[in-house]
């Protein structure tokens, strides 16, 4: 967060409260108004409202000032995917002249749970949750988790307290006190899309579409395109928790007159994961018969019992008439071939005995 400008007017309750317990006077900036007291070790926040008696000390943090006086906060923001690792970055850098030891860190989730601190360049304390997967850069202060898990999705902070050694105490300053948050990303299965015809018909199909996907985090949205035009799930969330895996399901009810296509995407924390699919309008389309009614049917019967007398008889005389044609012939130009001959013969024989 970001609220360098000066401190240059307060309420007369706000001002004369610092002036009594810390003898400071408005104009000076912001982050020397926020003492911390040694006592205070480890840190521990109990409220939004950040407003903590100890040892006499009133300690207002510096988010909750800069809201007083209309200041936006700058809200820094860490991503991270299951598995991987990630780091949240801290508020402050140790100059090069300096060490950790001049220093207490503490880095919190949830403004109460500690889950690393550091005091004089020695650990001090850390979460059993985070055991073996932390790790703190010595200058820059960055958090280091791996492999990351969704239980570590949400707000941490950043405390840095820079101490002055006197002869037989330490009075700490604090330097900075600002807030990161974490989004955690799981990533969820490829969409899986299935198409059921209810019924059909020639003109179209009724068919119920749905679209599945698990295992992925945060709460994803599902959306749909039908043909280059967006379309409506009926979509159900499953999950143990608000910080588990999630499973979606989508239903889509359609009437489909074409081939057509659908596309289903399941989108998270800036991720996406589309499938397609091509319905097909089914062509097994059997038209209805229709009887024929009693006047067709007596109609087509005498139809068919004319032809069947009028073949009957046609091939009973036709045949016939043909031989009777075509076979007498044929057997006179025998007979007259057979008579020429024999006549042929007898003249023969007649000159011969002439001659004689």
């Amino acid at each position: 967060m970001k609220c360098k400008r000066l401190v240059t007017s307060f309420s007369v309750s706000t001002a004369s409260l610092f002036q009594q317990r810390q003898g400071l006077l408005s104009g000076f900036p912001l982050d020397s108004l926020l003492p911390t007291p040694a006592s205070a070790y480890p840190l521990r926040r109990v409220s939004s409202l950040q407003k903590i008696l100890v040892q006499g000390y009133t300690t207002i943090s510096l988010p909750f000032i800069c809201s007083l006086l209309g200041y936006a906060v700058e809200k820094k923001v860490a991503k991270g995917k299951v598995g991987e690792k990630v780091g949240l970055p801290c508020c402050h850098e140790i100059p090069s002249t300096e060490s950790l030891r001049n220093y207490r860190v503490y880095w919190q989730k949830n403004t109460t749970e500690v889950v690393l601190a550091y005091a004089e360049g020695k650990k001090i304390s850390e979460n059993e949750r985070y055991d073996n997967r932390t790790e703190l850069n010595m200058r820059n202060l960055t958090l280091w988790i791996s492999p990351v898990e969704i239980l570590d999705n949400g707000p941490y902070q950043c405390v840095v307290q820079h101490l002055k050694f006197l002869q037989n105490s330490v009075v700490p300053r604090i330097v900075c006190d600002e807030p990161v948050t974490l989004f955690i990303t799981a990533d969820f299965s490829e969409p899986s899309i299935t198409a059921e015809v209810r019924s059909s018909s020639c003109e179209s199909d009724d068919v119920v579409v749905r679209c599945s996907s698990h295992g992925g985090f945060p709460k994803p949205q599902i959306s749909g395109v039908l043909n280059n035009a967006s379309v409506v799930w009926n979509a159900i969330w499953v999950s143990e928790s608000s910080i588990s895996p999630y499973n979606v399901t989508g239903n889509l009810w359609l009437n489909v007159t074409e081939d057509t296509s659908l596309t289903c995407s399941i989108e998270y924390n800036g991720f996406a994961k589309s499938t397609s699919l091509l319905l097909k309008k089914r062509n097994d389309c059997v038209l209805p018969t229709i009887p024929p009614s009693s006047n067709v049917i007596t109609a087509s019967s005498i139809i068919i019992i004319v032809f069947l007398l009028a073949v009957t008889l046609a091939a009973k005389f036709i045949p016939r008439h043909v031989c009777s044609q075509c076979c007498m012939p044929q057997d006179s130009e025998e007979e007259d071939v057979k008579e020429s001959m024999k006549t042929a013969e007898l003249s023969k024989v007649t000159s011969e005995t002439s001659s004689v």
